[in-house]
């Protein structure tokens, strides 16, 4: 049995490089799923909702709530936008929100952005909120891509998507296990911002550094990349523990940046010893990050296989748009095998306009 449906998948990561926006055409037969991006985009956030968007866990909460519903219309204005001109309508949209709170161990997570403001600006079923039950359950809410990873792109080894945080999913004995490999953008443009800049493009600044290698061991020590899976990362941690160490080297700009990419590398390369041969998907903003990879090829298990832009891109948006299309058809969205929850689940909150 043949079932088709087509949904849009909207991205925010912590990293705040923008608002992906991917248009996705989904085919089910008989269980097998296959994929195509009809279209695509980048929305770049405007200095004033970078400033809004990394400043709210500061806010008070009524600042924190009117945000949320700003936001809400804001993405649900511009999605209007991507689909203006079409001739079709998707049946429904998915949009992850941008993370403010992640707080597993209290069992909270905050995803801001409301689907009901989406919903109410496109006039399309929205899916919102993905990870709140499976953190309700006892998981961490995190990873939510692997299921897409097992159902889209199973034919690799291991799939790691190195965002504001990298994170690695992969197979064992039929079973997807998946965490949170350590925080990677997050930290790499937050320096760059000290130059004026986004991101560091392509490595180029880092390449030019002096690895510092107290930093880089101190870096490595922390107690996190002991602990086995399901584990997942947040802002929280890196402010905690990563920052501190990075602030307190006095290290130039130029040699933080060298040093973190190097840590990325090597963390990025122990986690993939667990893939045990094979080819590894690599997406995500830091697949585009020519030094980071060059790193992680050099120090790698498995081989590295970084595919067409459009995937690496919007792979997560691509997915969470199947999460959607999973949560409407009510089957399971969230494996407790990579999350830790007591049980499987199928999250998201829908609203009907």
């Amino acid at each position: 049995m043949k079932n088709v449906i087509e949904a849009i998948g909207i991205m925010s990561g912590t990293s705040l490089d923008g608002l992906d926006l991917a248009w996705c055409r989904f085919e089910n037969t008989n269980g097998n799923w296959v994929y195509r991006i009809l279209n695509a985009g980048t929305i770049t956030y405007p200095d004033e909702w970078r400033h809004k968007l990394s400043s709210l866990h500061t806010s008070d909460a009524l600042t924190l709530s009117l945000v949320n519903t700003e936001f809400g219309h804001w993405i649900g204005e511009k999605c209007r936008i991507f689909i203006n001109g079409e001739k079709k309508l998707p049946q429904l949209i998915a949009s992850h929100g941008h993370t403010i709170f992640h707080r597993p161990d209290k069992k909270m997570t905050l995803q801001i952005g409301s689907g009901a403001a989406i919903a109410a600006e496109t006039g399309i079923i929205t899916v919102s909120d993905f990870r709140s039950m499976d953190v309700a359950l006892g998981g961490n809410g995190a990873p939510l891509v692997p299921i897409g990873d097992n159902l889209l792109f199973g034919g690799y080894s291991a799939c790691v998507n190195i965002g504001g945080f990298a994170n690695l999913s992969w197979k064992k004995n039929g079973q997807r296990l998946a965490w949170d490999i350590c925080p990677a953008n997050f930290i790499l443009n937050r320096e760059a911002e000290k130059l004026g800049l986004n991101m560091d493009q392509s490595g180029m600044i880092a390449r030019k550094g002096n690895m510092d290698q107290q930093l880089l061991d101190r870096m490595n020590e922390l107690p996190f990349y002991r602990q086995p899976g399901p584990k997942s990362l947040g802002r929280e941690w890196t402010e905690t523990n990563l920052l501190p160490l990075i602030e307190t080297s006095a290290l130039p700009v130029e040699s933080v940046l060298r040093t973190c990419t190097e840590h990325i590398a090597i963390q990025v390369s122990h986690a993939l010893q667990a893939a045990e041969g094979g080819e590894a998907l690599f997406t995500g903003g830091g697949a585009h990050n020519t030094f980071l990879m060059e790193r992680i090829e050099a120090l790698s298990p498995v081989k590295t296989v970084i595919p067409d832009k459009e995937t690496v891109d919007f792979k997560e948006a691509l997915i969470f748009a199947l999460l959607g299309v999973l949560r409407l058809q009510e089957v399971n969205n969230c494996l407790a095998e990579v999350t830790g929850a007591i049980r499987n689940s199928c999250g998201g909150a829908v609203y009907i306009p």
